[in-house]
């Protein structure tokens, strides 16, 4: 890579936007923190049949759509905070700082608004809402940084031991 000693936050030919075109328009760009929370959003998709279980179990049928409001929740609380992450870098970093915060913020907000929208259902159990929403955001944050690599050359993924892959090639599969 011909940026080998760039931090995270500047950019090189290969991972950054490309000279010349509009803000907001870009190709080819590496999207590391949006590349995390499909990950994320898929290892949710994984452990859901465990807390829907859980659920079911202990909860019945309340348990199992509690359960799943929480997953469906968590999931795309994490593509939110890529999709504000990956918009503001493109314009400052003053604008990535904002939008960390006041995105953290509205984010929850929008979660306190959705659970006070169906707490008012006959259907909510609040027990298994709390503990998937809980254990699911820290459960899969661990997961997930025990994959991300340091390198800007592997984002979101752990390489396999002695294989190189180009970040071209990462961002085409």
């Amino acid at each position: 890579m011909a940026g080998a000693g760039l931090s995270m936050l500047e950019t090189s030919p290969e991972v950054g936007p490309e000279v010349g075109n509009e803000v907001g328009q870009t190709t080819g760009v590496a999207t590391p923190e949006r590349d995390i929370a499909r990950d994320l959003a898929k290892r949710a998709v994984w452990v859901s049949p465990l807390f829907l279980a859980v659920g079911a179990i202990g909860w019945g049928s309340e348990g199992v759509a509690s359960a799943a409001v929480a997953l469906a929740l968590v999931a795309v609380n994490f593509l939110l905070g890529a999709a504000i992450i990956t918009r503001a870098v493109r314009i400052s970093l003053n604008a990535l700082f904002g939008a960390v915060l006041f995105g953290y913020i509205a984010r929850l907000g929008l979660m306190t608004a959705v659970v006070l929208v169906v707490r008012t259902g006959g259907w909510f159990a609040t027990v298994p809402f709390a503990i998937t929403l809980l254990v699911t955001h820290l459960g899969l944050l661990v997961w997930e940084s025990t994959r991300v690599s340091a390198s800007l050359a592997f984002p979101g993924l752990k390489p396999a031991p002695g294989s190189q892959v180009t970040p071209e090639e990462n961002h085409s599969k």
